[in-house]
């Protein structure tokens, strides 16, 4: 018995599938799309700068608070600087020491509450007496001299900043 020679069995090629004609072309818009969302990307140094330059960058300095002469109130100074492009606005300001701080702005002789204080971009935010300043009530106890409190200073576009508020002589006066 002679055996015929075997061949491998050949089937018909299958023919393409919807999904078989299309991944080419839907693997070339995935990279054309990579490629333009890489372009568009947080990678660009330029991009960087301009947000960097225009963004408030904002600084504490000059922070005291005077030893209130009353038990229940009390009254703290500070300057904001914005070295940054544009402008921010001071919202808020929290402390252990007070459920209750308030913006004041001074207009002539008048002392007025105000919802935010306006921090100018590339320059400054003064609170100091006979000015703006913060208003501090129901104040948790007295502080004394040499103590430090902390503030935590709210804007509308940058992060919180804290502050540790060095307790003055009520007397004190900056540049004294």
């Amino acid at each position: 018995m002679t055996s015929a020679p075997t061949t491998p069995e050949r089937r018909p090629a299958a023919a393409p599938t919807a999904l078989g004609r299309r991944a080419p072309a839907a693997l070339a818009a995935g990279a054309a799309l990579a490629l333009l969302l890489t372009g568009c990307g947080g990678d660009d140094k330029e991009s960087e700068k301009h947000r960097t330059a225009t963004a408030p960058l904002l600084s504490v300095t000059g922070a005291y608070m005077p030893r209130p002469a009353m038990s229940d109130m009390a009254a703290g100074f500070l300057t904001v600087r914005n070295a940054g492009g544009s402008a921010d606005r001071l919202t808020s300001v929290t402390t252990p020491l007070s459920k209750d701080v308030t913006l004041h702005a001074t207009q002539g002789t008048r002392m007025q509450r105000v919802p935010d204080l306006e921090v100018p971009a590339h320059g400054e935010l003064r609170l100091a007496s006979g000015g703006s300043h913060l208003m501090l009530g129901k104040l948790d106890h007295r502080p004394k001299v040499g103590e430090k409190v902390r503030f935590t200073l709210h804007f509308a576009d940058s992060d919180p900043i804290q502050v540790e508020v060095p307790v003055r002589p009520i007397t004190y006066r900056p540049g004294n």
